[in-house]
């Protein structure tokens, strides 16, 4: 299989890693931490106005049409560089919409970076995401949601989501307003990268997504969380490379020892072993093939060896590597967070195993 870029997703590629390396400097991540929204708007409009934001959604919405190659594509190099905006989660939740011919307003909207969208997926303790426990009721032509989402990315700031559950026939996804009535958010006192909040739904009002919104949701947010994670260990992968070329011990660089260099190899492997796993998922994706077991093939890779990369990382560095002034300690909170998104490690094995 060719895993080679054609010129359009090298352009994409190109565009995206000049914006990201010029924006996504060290002192606006900091003022986007110190947020609350964990967003950077600045770079958020730079990357609408560059037309990134549209690259992966339909043109009849605006868009350049290539799909979720594009997609991956650019979540990696925001991985690579941990630039703090909510791209995976309003993509994800508009390639959901365009693909059932829902919402195309929204759609256009989050082409041009007027309309920000997230994903309420998730929900406490252990529960599949495809099996979710929030209760939604018929009312009238519409539906009301009840119930406790986990770990909503990028709350602060979107203006719509799409929430998982379950009705009496069986789950669904949903279409609401993030400050509609009926909803109230929970955010902890030390945030995630993303601001994740906890969503609260006491008879919030919705409308129902076509079937199958729900696994198409899924499938496409598995495979960009193992993008981004890509880029988030290869980020880190350079950084180590950089900071052991140049550190110095008993007189020479610390990269000259075997130890360091099979740490570093090691990561190397893992990374490349999740780039083709990411990139054989969205192949099959964009060929409208069966692409199950492929997607939890690239999410478990995305969870243990993306994992493993920035925990080595991590260790190369030394006390370097727990300084907040210092930048691999972003990698390791991205990389960890993305490791524990939609199950986890041990409930894609699971859910592997049952598809198999």
């Amino acid at each position: 299989m060719d895993f080679t870029l054609g010129e359009e997703l090298e352009a994409v590629r190109d565009l995206a890693r000049q914006i990201f390396t010029d924006h996504a400097t060290q002192e606006r991540i900091r003022a986007a931490e110190r947020s609350g929204t964990g967003t950077d708007p600045a770079l958020w409009a730079e990357l609408a106005s560059a037309g990134l934001l549209g690259v992966a959604l339909p043109e009849d919405a605006g868009g350049a049409g290539l799909g979720v190659g594009a997609l991956c594509v650019l979540l990696e190099e925001q991985g690579r560089a941990v630039a703090p905006v909510p791209l995976w989660p309003t993509l994800t939740a508009a390639l959901t919409l365009a693909a059932h011919n829902t919402s195309g307003l929204l759609v256009s909207g989050a082409a041009d970076g007027t309309a920000r969208l997230t994903l309420a997926l998730e929900e406490f303790a252990p529960a599949d995401p495809a099996h979710p426990r929030c209760e939604a009721v018929r009312d009238g032509d519409g539906w009301r949601l009840t119930g406790t989402k986990a770990c909503v990315p990028y709350a602060n700031g979107a203006d719509f989501m799409l929430v998982a559950a379950r009705t009496p026939t069986g789950p669904g996804l949903f279409l609401l307003g993030t400050g509609v009535d009926g909803t109230s958010w929970e955010f902890p006192d030390t945030t995630a990268h993303d601001a994740a909040g906890a969503l609260v739904l006491d008879g919030a009002p919705a409308q129902r997504l076509p079937a199958g919104s729900l696994d198409t949701a899924l499938r496409l947010a598995r495979v960009a969380l193992a993008a981004v994670q890509t880029g988030v260990a290869d980020g880190a992968l350079r950084l180590a490379a950089d900071h052991l070329s140049t550190r110095e011990q008993f007189g020479r660089p610390l990269g000259t020892f075997q130890a360091a260099q099979h740490q570093l190899a090691d990561c190397y492997i893992e990374i490349d072993a999740l780039r083709v796993c990411v990139w054989h998922a969205a192949s099959l994706i964009a060929a409208g093939e069966d692409a199950e077991t492929a997607v939890l093939v690239a999410k478990w890779w995305s969870d243990e060896g993306g994992l493993n990369v920035v925990h080595r990382v991590q260790h190369l560095h030394g006390g370097i590597g727990v300084d907040v002034d210092y930048p691999v300690h972003r990698h390791f909170l991205w990389g960890k967070q993305i490791s524990g998104m939609l199950g986890g490690a041990s409930a894609d094995l699971e859910t592997l195993g049952a598809a198999l």
